[in-house]
């Protein structure tokens, strides 16, 4: 079966294989709306597949697909940008790795693995009529997993991982790096140092932490008033590093800003040497307890700004956070934009009742999904009961 193999996605074969044998490929179709322009560009006209668009077909190409051959317009890009490290609850891709879109999606059952790839991609690039007949299989692994690089017109690229890396340093607008992920026989379990607000509950329901044993690793600590370097020293080296101010109604030890100045100065001692290929990744989470002056402090300190994520019930806001963080697609996962006179109300509401039974991580879990390209993870049991 193909999930004891062990595969190398980057390593490169001779072999040109179309992944579900289709009699289909050997006479190209016609020109016919949207994407069947891709396969009659490439098969009747000749047209080198990096001078199309393979997310739409556009011949309006503005750089190249970092995980398969083939080119990208602006719009496409912009959406790839935008979705790629999104994921819903059952821990998988929340769109298509090819196109970051699609209304019905093919998973990847590699367990190692949690993407997706729409029915109109893989029809359009692989062979019409694939995605049913991949559908119908009882196991199925992807094209980044598969061993051998091509179906169909759809090649993987040669070290797709540095592609990955590289496309986003050069297209993103986000300053902050963002770190090439690491194949699955190179991730490590994570280490974590959580700050004032402990997330053991969260990450241990993705399966990055086990209860009881030594894979991933958590520091937790309340109060860092006499922390020194020497000291996260000696408890690291961490892979990531979380602090949140206290939720609205709970007592405060300290005025707000004192939680933006801590993080960031503990931050300072958590990352890894400059030049280091270590995958370090942060997130600083407030409760809607900063003022206007510690928001500035925190978006200057943190170069980032934050986004907002809501708890959205029906169509009354719950409960927010705003969020700083360089975890990929943080940016993505908030809901709408909200106004500071909109949180300040939620803000002074919350202050009136009882502290909610959620903590300020449970509405952040889903943040840390994307993290699974980078560390060893142990459990499937995604859970929204938390």
């Amino acid at each position: 079966m193909a999930a004891t193999l062990v595969l190398d996605p980057e390593a490169e074969h001779s072999l040109d294989i179309i992944l579900v044998g289709s009699s289909e490929l050997s006479s190209p179709p016609s020109p016919g709306p949207r994407r069947d322009f891709i396969a009659y560009e490439v098969k009747v006209n000749q047209r080198d597949i990096e001078d199309v668009c393979i997310c739409c077909g556009s011949l309006q190409v503005h750089t190249q697909h970092p995980l398969f051959e083939g080119g990208m317009c602006a719009p496409c890009k912009d959406k790839f940008l935008e979705c790629l490290f999104l994921y819903d609850d059952d821990g998988y891709q929340s769109y298509c790795s090819i196109c970051c879109a699609g209304e019905t999606l093919l998973i990847c059952e590699n367990p190692d693995c949690t993407r997706c790839y729409c029915f109109e991609c893989v029809d359009t690039l692989v062979g019409p009529g694939t995605s049913g007949k991949v559908h119908a299989m009882s196991y199925w692994v992807c094209f980044l997993c598969l061993p051998f690089p091509r179906s169909g017109l759809l090649q993987r690229r040669r070290k797709w991982r540095t592609w990955l890396k590289a496309f986003y340093d050069r297209e993103a607008e986000n300053p902050l790096e963002m770190y090439k992920t690491v194949p699955v026989w190179k991730r490590e379990p994570i280490r974590v140092l959580s700050l004032f607000g402990d997330i053991k509950k969260e990450l241990t329901s993705l399966g990055f932490l086990e209860d009881g044993s030594k894979p991933g690793r958590l520091k937790h600590l309340d109060d860092v008033t006499n922390v020194v370097r020497r000291d996260i020293d000696e408890w690291g080296p961490f892979d990531l590093t979380y602090g949140s101010t206290p939720a609205l109604g709970h007592t405060c030890d300290h005025p707000p800003g004192w939680y933006v100045y801590q993080f960031h100065r503990i931050l300072q001692y958590a990352r890894p040497l400059p030049g280091s290929p270590q995958p370090f990744f942060w997130m600083f989470v407030d409760n809607l307890v900063l003022t206007e002056e510690d928001l500035d402090v925190a978006t200057r300190f943190l170069e980032t700004d934050p986004v907002t994520i809501q708890d959205v019930r029906g169509r009354t806001v719950q409960n927010a956070v705003r969020v700083w963080s360089n975890i990929p697609a943080v940016k993505s996962r908030h809901s709408a934009l909200v106004s500071q006179e909109e949180l300040s109300l939620l803000a002074q509401d919350r202050q009136r009742v009882k502290p909610l039974a959620q903590g300020p991580a449970t509405l952040v879990k889903n943040c840390f999904l994307p993290l699974r390209e980078y560390f060893k993870y142990f459990s499937t049991e995604l859970t929204s009961s938390l």
